[in-house]
């Protein structure tokens, strides 16, 4: 072979060696989403996020599935910190109001994200009697008592467990509420499972026990926007709610004990309608809560994990599916919201710009008896499951 065809075959073969290192190195740099570096599988991990005046750290977790969806959980009140799903496009966007600090937490929020408990809504003058004996309650909203009292789950600091599956990741957080706290009867032991699956679907299952007879009703109370928080209001935000009957409440917001029709009222969503469409309704109920602030008789009646509400963003064209073995389902509209509140985008929180939708027995249940009981007794397991289903039409 001549000299100058070795020559020449000698440097296409070295420089084939560096087209090949080159193209390598340049592959290894390409931005690769988390999810997919890690095999595509569901991942959590796990931060710190403050300090309360006690001393006691708090941690925020983040999930993330491999749809690339991320939920943020706190260990102070069980918080879903933020909820980042896609729209239509492909595009994340953050649909849960929160804040970026804990101290936000601590001084003002009204409930975001939250456990609520031992008992979710409101009691009427912080009183019931059970078995005989009455328990006088803390009445922390105006006459009555409202979300287990001045200090509730939601102000509690959980232990949290993380865990990971084939097809999800979750976080399990407990609670023992003893015996008086907030004058409630019975140490509580509370455990709430979050769970986010490759469905992009976040479940929670609550759980409890008691050492003596007392009342539970848990939930969680997160306010969603589907455009994204800090992103206007949710007038325009089209719901459908599985029921067709309510119960009415007095003028300070506790149940009469009659379960009405909704048929004919403003209050009805059986068919989709936009939030904004009635709520300025003279109807008296929706003048009462300053908008929408009604628990709704499901029709399921808690027998069975069942659709109870669905909710369409046409901008977005995201959607939220509410599926829960749960009775009632309060729907609020934000009303108390004023624009005071600056969220985790950095975006003030006006009047109605977030909507919650929580899954609860009746509220003021321990005070009327055809309302589904709330009692726990030793030796039961209160027992209940709630999804927060997300797509997009």
């Amino acid at each position: 072979m001549p000299t100058s065809t070795l020559i020449r075959n000698s440097f296409a073969a070295a420089f084939r060696v560096v087209l090949v290192a080159v193209v390598a190195l340049a592959l290894s740099l390409v931005a690769v989403p988390p999810a997919q570096a890690a095999g595509g599988g569901p991942s959590i991990t796990k931060k710190y996020f403050g300090t309360l005046s006690g001393g006691k750290k708090i941690d925020i977790y983040t999930l993330r599935n491999s749809n690339g969806m991320r939920v943020k959980i706190l260990t102070y009140g069980g918080i879903l910190q933020s909820i980042e799903v896609p729209d239509s496009r492909g595009r994340l966007a953050d649909v849960a109001l929160g804040f970026d600090k804990l101290s936000d937490y601590v001084k003002q929020s009204p409930y975001f994200g939250c456990i609520t408990g031992r008992y979710a809504n409101r009691i009427a003058k912080g009183r019931f009697t059970l078995d005989g004996k009455t328990y006088q309650l803390a009445t922390n909203d105006g006459p009555n008592h409202l979300h287990g009292g001045n200090k509730g789950f939601d102000k509690r600091v959980w232990q949290a467990e993380p865990f990971r599956r084939h097809n999800s990741v979750g976080l399990a957080l407990t609670y023992t509420s003893p015996n008086g706290e907030e004058h409630y009867p019975g140490t509580l032991r509370a455990k709430v499972v979050y769970t986010l699956t490759d469905d992009n679907q976040i479940r929670m299952d609550y759980r409890a026990t008691t050492s003596r007879p007392t009342v539970v009703n848990l939930t969680n109370h997160t306010y969603f926007n589907l455009r994204g928080e800090g992103n206007g209001r949710i007038l325009g935000h089209e719901m459908r709610i599985n029921a067709s009957h309510y119960t009415p409440v007095d003028k300070t917001l506790i149940p009469t004990g009659k379960i009405a029709r909704l048929g004919g009222t403003p209050l009805d969503f059986r068919e989709p309608t936009a939030i904004g469409d009635r709520i300025n309704s003279k109807n008296q109920q929706i003048v009462r809560g300053g908008g929408y602030d009604q628990n709704y008789v499901l029709d399921s009646r808690g027998h069975d994990l069942d659709l109870a509400a669905k909710v369409v963003e046409p901008e977005s064209g995201r959607v939220l599916e509410v599926i829960t073995d749960q009775p009632g389902l309060q729907f609020y509209s934000g009303n108390f919201l004023d624009g005071t509140l600056r969220g985790t985008s950095g975006h003030l929180y006006p009047k109605r710009s977030g909507f919650a939708l929580e899954s609860q027995h009746f509220p003021d249940s321990p005070n009327h008896k055809n309302f589904p009981s709330t009692v726990l007794r030793p030796g039961d397991v209160y027992r209940t499951t709630t999804i927060y289903a997300f797509s997009t039409m």
